[in-house]
């Protein structure tokens, strides 16, 4: 199945920033399965980047645009992930983390979101984490004042972007069983956050996936300014 922007009967174009993660390529997957073109942005991918630099990220903006000339769909899955406690960090890694997480999302939806206003659909859609709601350490107050920096703009930018039609959601995650997960979490830790969850099993990407995958779609045309919380249950809200 093909998903045809409104009217053109033009495939959609997705760009999906960290798609060469876990959590981004399931992204990947699941919009490809749903008809999608999908493009990655990362730095060894279709569109080669480097987020936290401001002049790489809108160059890659641009090279998208000339070579598939529309962004319908876009995806900022991407994350810098620096656990520091309060008195390690310094202002280079606290910069960092903001370049990545918050600032490059918002170079390339500056980027993509004049053609979509243009065609009347939009969607974007920023990867956070229930951490914001629920931090499990101190070590990940660069990461977590990020995410909820994150969830303010999309609220904002819901607000500002809603008459042209383009929806500006978020999904939160919670502890996700991933290569990269466990290096840094023991089974104990696994089982500690899934006895929290009201959903007792360890969280997979491709949970994430589904629901960016339904916010992608038209499904979803009446949410905007949302975060839904993917992580099982442990946050309710």
């Amino acid at each position: 199945m093909t998903v045809a922007a409104g009217g053109t009967g033009a495939q959609r174009v997705a760009a999906v920033t960290g798609g060469a993660g876990a959590i981004g390529g399931a992204i990947v997957a699941a919009l490809e399965a749903s008809g999608h073109r999908v493009v990655v942005i990362d730095r060894n991918a279709e569109i080669s980047v480097d987020l936290s630099d401001e002049e790489s990220t809108r160059t890659g903006a641009v090279e998208l645009l000339d070579r598939y000339g529309r962004c319908d769909v876009f995806v900022h899955a991407a994350a810098a992930f620096d656990a520091l406690n309060l008195a390690d960090i310094d202002a280079a890694t606290w910069r960092r983390v903001q370049a990545v997480n918050v600032e490059s999302p918002l170079w390339l939806v500056q980027a993509f979101t004049p053609g979509m206003a243009q065609r009347g659909f939009g969607r974007i859609v920023f990867i956070v984490s229930d951490t914001f709601w629920d931090p499990p350490t101190p070590a990940l107050l660069p990461y977590i004042a990020s995410k909820g920096a994150v969830v303010g703009i999309v609220r904002s930018l819901a607000r500002a972007l809603g008459s042209d039609g383009i929806s500006v959601t978020a999904v939160a995650p919670g502890l996700t069983d991933t290569v990269g997960s466990r290096t840094i979490n023991t089974d104990a830790q696994f089982d500690a956050v899934v006895d929290r969850q009201a959903l007792k099993r360890r969280l997979t990407p491709d949970d994430t996936a589904a629901a960016v995958a339904f916010l992608a779609s038209d499904g979803a045309a009446a949410l905007t300014g949302q975060t839904l919380v993917t992580d099982g249950g442990l946050v309710l809200r």
